[in-house]
């Protein structure tokens, strides 16, 4: 398994990117999960994993819903960490889930992730948010949730700042990660999962998931040209501290989408879009090394 790795241009290459540029083939085919007692074993899984098999993975029930707006749909999800952690400086991870930013695919799909995130040491703070279908759901609001429930974590906890935050988002969510770290700076880092870059680019597709870019925005790129321009990752200022992982195999989200990003990239060889979520995959190893080296910067 071979990593592809672009920096950003004309600039030099970051800690992080360094770090990651240090991934050895033997970190990539390690187990994905701890086999005690209290965890669920992921075993490793090929490449380009289908969605169904995303489904049929085992999990673990969050510690605790947090309400963070007064619609039902506003709420984060909170899983403690489940080894020993001597480590303080390990950050609170906040999980944005995707699924076109349709209501017909929840935060559910996710939490095998989460689980698994959680075992390897991180409280995560998994966001449920109004999406296209539900009142109030689409631009602007769904991201306005995005952000309001960042900011519910660090009211929840005094230890979770929002620079001891790192923000994580796939697909759709990734969209809405990208957006975050433009609107928040503060925030220690931000990672983008097979994410939506160039939403206006992506709104021109024509896969399931392309298609309904309209309906997200309530409108095509001719027709609300200045929203567009507003949720668009690529048109904002990126976060200082931001890495997007994709696969070349990904059919769902391009690998153009990253490429012609111009932001810190790791290309992931034969990786497929649901790679990301499932924790028995290769995919899921870079996540946790990119976890790792950004908050050691």
């Amino acid at each position: 398994m071979l990593l592809g790795i672009r920096h950003m241009k004309n600039k030099s290459a970051s800690p992080l990117s360094r770090a990651i540029r240090c991934f050895t083939l033997a970190s990539m085919i390690t187990t994905a999960a701890s086999a005690t007692a209290n965890t669920i074993d992921y075993p490793a899984v090929a490449s380009n994993v289908p969605y169904s098999s995303i489904s049929a993975l085992m999990y673990r029930e969050a510690d605790e819903k947090i309400q963070y707006g007064h619609d039902k749909l506003q709420y984060a999800l909170l899983w403690k960490a489940k080894l020993s952690n001597t480590d303080s400086r390990k950050p609170l991870v906040v999980l944005i889930h995707g699924g076109c930013w349709l209501n017909a695919f929840d935060i559910k799909h996710t939490f095998p992730l989460t689980t698994a995130l959680a075992q390897s040491g991180y409280d995560i703070w998994s966001l449920e948010y109004r999406r296209t279908g539900d009142e109030g759901g689409g631009w602007p609001g769904t991201f306005e949730d995005i952000k309001q429930g960042i900011l519910a974590a660090t009211r929840y906890d005094s230890d979770y700042t929002l620079e001891n935050i790192i923000v994580i988002g796939h697909s759709a969510g990734g969209h809405l990660a990208l957006l975050a770290g433009n609107k928040l700076t503060d925030l220690g880092g931000v990672i983008g999962l097979a994410a939506i870059a160039d939403i206006e680019k992506y709104s021109l597709g024509t896969n399931s998931c392309q298609s309904v870019t309209k309906d997200f925005m309530q409108g095509t790129a001719d027709t609300k040209p200045k929203a567009y321009a507003l949720a668009n990752p690529i048109k904002q200022e990126p976060h200082s501290n931001v890495m997007l992982l994709q696969g070349d195999a990904d059919n769902i989200v391009p690998p153009s989408q990253a490429l012609d990003s111009d932001l810190p990239l790791t290309m992931l060889k034969q990786a497929g879009h649901f790679d990301w979520i499932h924790p028995g995959s290769n995919a899921y190893k870079l996540l946790i090394q990119t976890i790792e080296a950004m908050n050691d910067q």
